[in-house]
């Protein structure tokens, strides 16, 4: 099975650890369906096959989130093999409600400190 590269993003955010981070994700494409692929320290991450590009990114952040990944947000840099540069937007993604409808919000000890006065 051969897989052709479609596009490449930058994918940045908050670890699992509260460490910033910023890492090329690779959309690939073969048998006509398309996988995402990240990379990260020891990690790696990869869709299933989806049926488009977007459909894959969004895979990719989900799987992201369900491992405590937050503040993410994406932008394309390569396109058919073009280098796009920073010519695209940003997309960011609201991270998934904690238990009792709250968000994750400002990271660190202020945050904590955030939520244990109840804010």
């Amino acid at each position: 099975m051969r897989i052709t590269i479609a596009e490449k993003h930058q994918v940045a955010g908050l670890d699992e650890r509260e460490r910033g981070f910023n890492r090329l994700v690779e959309i690939g494409l073969a048998e006509g369906s398309y996988q995402a692929s990240l990379r990260y320290e020891t990690t790696l991450v990869m869709t299933d096959r989806c049926e488009t590009q977007t459909a894959a990114l969004g895979e990719l952040i989900r799987l992201l989130h369900e491992r405590g990944y937050r503040q993410l947000r994406s932008q394309r840099s390569f396109r058919d093999n073009r280098y796009l540069g920073s010519q695209e937007q940003w997309i960011e993604y609201q991270d998934p409600e904690l238990p009792g409808g709250r968000h994750r919000g400002i990271s660190g000890w202020l945050g904590r400190l955030r939520q244990a006065l109840g804010l």
